[in-house]
Protein backbone atom coordinates (compact mmCIF):
# COMPACT_ATOMS: atom_id res chain seq x y z
CA UNK A 1 0.00 0.00 0.00
CA UNK A 2 1.48 3.20 -0.82
CA UNK A 3 0.58 7.14 0.18
CA UNK A 4 2.03 10.65 -0.63
CA UNK A 5 2.73 12.85 1.58
CA UNK A 6 0.97 15.97 1.72
CA UNK A 7 1.56 19.41 2.81
CA UNK A 8 -0.45 20.15 5.86
CA UNK A 9 0.02 24.34 6.64
CA UNK A 10 3.77 24.48 7.34
CA UNK A 11 4.69 20.76 7.66
CA UNK A 12 4.12 17.67 6.00
CA UNK A 13 2.19 14.72 6.28
CA UNK A 14 1.56 11.40 5.77
CA UNK A 15 -1.91 9.95 5.59
CA UNK A 16 -2.37 6.28 7.01
CA UNK A 17 -5.02 4.19 5.40
CA UNK A 18 -8.13 2.98 7.66
CA UNK A 19 -7.10 -0.30 7.08
CA UNK A 20 -3.77 0.53 8.38
CA UNK A 21 -5.06 2.15 11.59
CA UNK A 22 -7.65 -0.57 12.34
CA UNK A 23 -4.56 -2.81 12.13
CA UNK A 24 -2.57 -0.97 14.70
CA UNK A 25 -5.63 -0.48 16.64
CA UNK A 26 -5.45 3.34 16.39
CA UNK A 27 -7.79 6.14 15.59
CA UNK A 28 -7.61 9.83 14.80
CA UNK A 29 -5.86 11.66 17.27
CA UNK A 30 -3.88 8.95 18.94
CA UNK A 31 -0.56 10.08 20.06
CA UNK A 32 2.28 8.33 17.88
CA UNK A 33 5.88 8.15 19.19
CA UNK A 34 7.83 8.46 15.91
CA UNK A 35 11.49 7.54 15.46
CA UNK A 36 14.04 6.80 12.22
CA UNK A 37 15.18 3.59 12.38
CA UNK A 38 18.04 2.75 9.50
CA UNK A 39 16.12 5.14 6.91
CA UNK A 40 12.45 3.99 8.35
CA UNK A 41 9.71 6.08 9.96
CA UNK A 42 9.08 3.67 12.82
CA UNK A 43 5.67 5.18 14.62
CA UNK A 44 4.61 3.38 17.69
CA UNK A 45 1.50 4.17 19.54
CA UNK A 46 2.21 5.57 23.27
CA UNK A 47 -0.11 3.69 26.08
CA UNK A 48 -0.43 5.81 28.19
CA UNK A 49 -0.95 4.95 32.37
CA UNK A 50 -5.10 4.70 32.61
CA UNK A 51 -4.19 6.63 35.91
CA UNK A 52 -2.13 9.75 34.70
CA UNK A 53 -3.08 12.75 36.31
CA UNK A 54 -5.38 11.41 39.42
CA UNK A 55 -3.05 12.32 41.88
CA UNK A 56 -3.01 16.00 41.11
CA UNK A 57 -6.87 15.85 39.97
CA UNK A 58 -7.28 14.89 43.93
CA UNK A 59 -4.94 17.09 45.36
CA UNK A 60 -7.00 20.09 43.23
CA UNK A 61 -9.93 18.68 44.61
CA UNK A 62 -9.45 18.75 48.00
CA UNK A 63 -7.84 21.90 47.76
CA UNK A 64 -10.62 23.46 46.69
CA UNK A 65 -13.00 25.67 49.26
CA UNK A 66 -15.99 23.72 50.23
CA UNK A 67 -19.98 24.62 49.43
CA UNK A 68 -22.04 24.53 52.83
CA UNK A 69 -23.89 21.85 50.86
CA UNK A 70 -20.69 19.45 50.30
CA UNK A 71 -19.55 20.39 53.93
CA UNK A 72 -23.03 19.02 55.39
CA UNK A 73 -22.62 16.27 53.12
CA UNK A 74 -19.68 15.37 54.34
CA UNK A 75 -20.93 14.85 58.17
CA UNK A 76 -24.18 12.85 56.98
CA UNK A 77 -24.01 9.77 59.13
CA UNK A 78 -23.62 6.35 56.98
CA UNK A 79 -22.70 4.27 59.47
CA UNK A 80 -25.83 2.57 60.09
CA UNK A 81 -27.87 1.27 57.12
CA UNK A 82 -30.87 0.01 59.31
CA UNK A 83 -33.71 2.07 57.66
CA UNK A 84 -32.28 2.29 54.34
CA UNK A 85 -33.54 -0.09 51.10
CA UNK A 86 -31.26 -1.38 48.46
Amino acid sequence: MKSALRKMGNSTGLILPKPVLQELGVETGTVMDIVVDNGRVVATPVVRDLHEGWAEAARQIGAEDLSEDAMVWQGFPNEDDDGLTW
